[in-house]
């Protein structure tokens, strides 16, 4: 597999608006497990005070938060969906932000890049972070919780 560099990104300035404008966030790849990245991110932005979906194959609950199976079940309306997914899977994952029509940024964290998905979402006007941690821009920009 190629690592892509991102063609297709914000600047600081740009993501310091999304981040104050966000009120709620689907967490695909949310994970149960502790340890795991994805966990301590969602917990960050549960804890910034972001309404937070997590998005995850299995379990029912993650932080006393229900869980949702694909961004698809998610009931109520999704400002920001952050993925911690393989960057292959982003293309589905873009499809359904396009689809669910409420999604404002695409953001993948790092390590994540899909110039390809970012540009289809781009071009429904759906803004996108690539390659970023959502909660080192937080702390960064905002001053963290």
């Amino acid at each position: 597999m190629e690592c892509e560099f991102p063609r297709i990104n914000s600047d600081g300035e740009a993501i310091r608006r999304y981040l104050q404008n966000t009120r709620t966030i689907a967490v695909v790849g949310a994970s149960p497990n502790p340890e795991k990245d994805s966990h301590k991110v969602t917990r960050y932005l549960i804890d910034a005070g972001y309404e937070v979906y997590p998005i995850y194959p299995k379990e029912d609950e993650i932080l006393g938060r229900p869980v949702y199976r694909s961004l698809k079940e998610v009931p109520g309306p999704v400002d920001m969906v952050v993925v911690f997914r393989k960057s292959a899977a982003v293309g589905p994952i873009a499809d359904a932000c396009i689809e669910r029509g409420d999604v404002k940024v695409l953001w993948t964290q790092i390590g994540i890049v899909n110039n390809e998905a970012a540009q289809k979402a781009k071009e429904a006007g759906i803004d996108v972070v690539q390659n970023k941690c959502a909660m080192v821009e937080h702390r960064e920009l905002l001053g963290g919780v």
